[in-house]
C-alpha cells in the first residue's frame, strides 16, 4: 500500500443476526485486514444501539487481539466523558500488557448516546466540558506521571499507549494541535468540516513527546465488489439499513418503505453522511481513496467497509488491498 490504510470496524449486528455473530465477524475482519496489509483496526464506543456490538470496546479489542498476531488494534474511539481517566488507563494498560506495542487509544468527547442512556451510564452532562483536562489526566497515568497524588494506573503506568484525538469539528482539531497528538477526523459520517479542521490542526500543531509533526487520519466509506453493479446493489442495501436503523423507530420495513424514508428530508441526511464513499471495483475504490487522501490532506486513511454481509465485507477488504498494492 502506498500510504497507511486502516480499518474502522463498526461491529454491525445485521438484521436477523446476533451480537455473537457480530463479534465473530469482527474477528474475521481483523484477521483478513492483518493478512492483507492494513495498518490497524479500530472500534468505536456506542451505547443503546441495537445494530452495533462494540459498546464494551476494550473487551472486544481484547478478544480480537487473541485471534490476531501483528495488526494494531484500538479504540476509534473511547468516549472519555463516559468514564474516569483512571479506568480507561487501566483498561488500555491491560490491553498493552496483553498485546505489547499493538494498542492505540483514540479519544472522543461526544456522548455516543441519548439523554436516557447518559443517565443509565451515570454520566454528568457537563463532563464533556472537562474533556481536555481528562485527556491530560489519562495521558499522565499512561506515562507514569500521575496528576493525582498517590494514584497510579496498574496496569498502565509507563505503558505510553499512544493517544489520538477524534473529532468532526474545530474543537478536536485545535485540542489535538495544542497537545501535539495525532488527529483522526470522522469524515466517514460527518464530512462537513474536514478540510478546515485539518488545515487548522496542521497550522496550529505543537510538537510533543509523542509526536514531532502533525499526523492526520481521515475516515472514508468503501464498498468494493467484483462488478460495479454488485457494489451499487450493496450500497443500496446499506442505505436502506441505515435509514431504518436511524429513523425506523424499531419497526420492520419493506424495501419500498425504506426507500420512502430515504426520500424524506431526514433520509437525505444519510446521503450527506456518506459523502465520502468509494464504491465500485477494487481499482475504482483504490483510485477514489488515493484522490480522497490528497483532498483530505491525510497521512493515513481509516476505511469503514460498509457491505451488508460479513462475506461481502471480507471480499471488499481483499479487493481493496489488492488494488492498493498494484
Amino acid at each position: 500500500m502506498r500510504m497507511p490504510v486502516s480499518v474502522l470496524d463498526l461491529a454491525p449486528i445485521t438484521p436477523g443476526g446476533s451480537a455473537t455473530d457480530a463479534v465473530a465477524a469482527s474477528v474475521a475482519l481483523a484477521r483478513r485486514a492483518e493478512e492483507t496489509g492494513f495498518q490497524r483496526v479500530w472500534y468505536a464506543e456506542h451505547h443503546n444501539m441495537p445494530s452495533i456490538a462494540s459498546s464494551a470496546t476494550s473487551v472486544l479489542i481484547a478478544h480480537v487481539g487473541a485471534h490476531t498476531s501483528s495488526i494494531r488494534l484500538g479504540a476509534g474511539g473511547i468516549m472519555l466523558p463516559n468514564h474516569s481517566p483512571l479506568t480507561i488507563a487501566e483498561q488500555f494498560g491491560t490491553l498493552d500488557a496483553m498485546y505489547p506495542g499493538r494498542i492505540d487509544l483514540g479519544l472522543g468527547r461526544a456522548p455516543g448516546s441519548d439523554q436516557n442512556t447518559m443517565y443509565a451510564l451515570r454520566r454528568d452532562d457537563r463532563s464533556a466540558d472537562r474533556f481536555p483536562q481528562d485527556v491530560l489526566e489519562l495521558q499522565a497515568y499512561l506515562a507514569g506521571e500521575t496528576r493525582v497524588p498517590g494514584v497510579d494506573a496498574v496496569p498502565g503506568k509507563g505503558s505510553n499507549v499512544p493517544l489520538y484525538i477524534l473529532g468532526s469539528s474545530m474543537f478536536g482539531a485545535t485540542l489535538a494541535a495544542a497537545l501535539g497528538l495525532p488527529y483522526a477526523f470522522a469524515s466517514h459520517f460527518a464530512p462537513q468540516m474536514l478540510e478546515p479542521a485539518v488545515a487548522a490542526y496542521r497550522q496550529e500543531f505543537r510538537p510533543s513527546a509523542q509526536l514531532d509533526r502533525p499526523y492526520v487520519i481521515a475516515g472514508v466509506n468503501a464498498i468494493a465488489a467484483d462488478t460495479v453493479e454488485e457494489a451499487q446493489q450493496q450500497l443500496e442495501r446499506i442505505r436502506r439499513i441505515r435509514a431504518v436503523g436511524l429513523f425506523g423507530r424499531g419497526r420492520s420495513f419493506t424495501d419500498e418503505e425504506a426507500d420512502l424514508l430515504l426520500e424524506s428530508p431526514a433520509g437525505r441526511h444519510i446521503e450527506q453522511m456518506m459523502t465520502h464513499s468509494a464504491v465500485g471495483t477494487g481499482p475504482e475504490v483504490a483510485a477514489y481513496l488515493e484522490t480522497f487522501a490528497k483532498q483530505a490532506d491525510a497521512d493515513e486513511l481509516i476505511v469503514a467497509f460498509q457491505s451488508p454481509t460479513t462475506e461481502q465485507r471480507l471480499r471488499s477488504v481483499t479487493l481493496t488491498a489488492e488494488a492498493l498494492a498494484d
